[in-house]
């Protein structure tokens, strides 16, 4: 029957498309893998290898292509070192993905990082840039995990990021330009090994509210790879694939890895 020019079956399956869909769109957030082999280097190590994917690691996919970084390198006690050449491409799922490897010559803090080109997301109608890090412990040396990168948007941890039981918690500051963010949003995923699946899409992405400091809490329940991604909007545009200047989101992601007691 007609209502006002439109059929009342036709509001009713695009209602229910709408509970439908929107809830798992709502789900797929975007996180900047870069997840080494080892976050504690040691003397039985050859080298650390590190790879670098753009996907949803709850979800264990979808995979997005990721083009060669902008930047990719490790910041160390002597400053940063530009690694991007020893990357090679790695595909995954099908998508770009990239692969590095990297031996500590002495003992340190190893603080690796990348710079992804823009990710145009139709979906959402915005550029994402997510720079992302991780911290290596080489040969037992215990600080300076704390340095930073000097990313626009970087989380500054203030719990050492390796060497942490299943349940700690880990804590930190979302900072950008160096200044603290008070009451930012970090989003919070674990890379799935395929032995949990989320009985709701709530339980996929856990979302923490930072204190008017920019301080943040989260325990991890589970042992594996975990991913806090802090994300702010940027105060400028990128054109999409017509030329439009439309939004970008920013993003400041650290990995930490949690075991069990055993």
């Amino acid at each position: 029957m007609p209502c006002g020019g439109w059929d009342v079956r036709f509001i009713r399956v695009a209602a229910l498309a709408a509970v439908i869909l929107l809830p798992a769109a709502a789900a797929q957030a975007h996180f900047q893998e870069i997840l080494p082999s080892t976050d504690n280097f040691g003397p039985e190590d050859k080298e650390i290898a590190l790879d670098l994917v753009f996907t949803h690691p709850m979800d264990r996919g979808p995979t997005m292509d990721m083009a060669k970084p902008t930047r990719f390198g490790v910041v160390t006690e002597t400053g940063e070192t530009d690694l991007l050449g020893t990357l090679v491409e790695s595909p995954r799922d099908g998508k770009s993905a990239w692969r590095a490897s990297y031996k500590p010559a002495k003992p340190g803090a190893y603080t690796f990082f990348v710079e992804p080109k823009p990710y145009w997301e139709p979906a959402e109608g915005k550029s994402i840039i997510h720079y992302a890090k991780v911290v290596v412990d080489a040969f037992g040396w215990g600080s300076d995990w704390d340095r930073p990168v000097g990313f626009p948007v970087e989380i500054e941890p203030l719990v050492r990021p390796n060497g942490l039981w299943t349940g700690n918690l880990f804590s930190g500051v979302v900072r950008r330009n160096g200044e603290p963010v008070p009451f930012a949003e970090i989003e919070v995923e674990w890379v799935n090994d395929g032995s949990v699946t989320a009985p709701a899409d709530a339980f996929v992405t856990q979302v923490v509210k930072a204190d008017g400091q920019g301080v943040f809490h989260y325990a991890m329940p589970r042992a594996g790879w975990w991913g806090f991604a802090a994300l702010v909007d940027a105060d400028y545009q990128l054109p999409d694939p017509d030329g439009k200047p439309m939004p970008v989101e920013l993003g400041g992601l650290i990995w930490v890895q949690a075991r069990d007691m055993k």
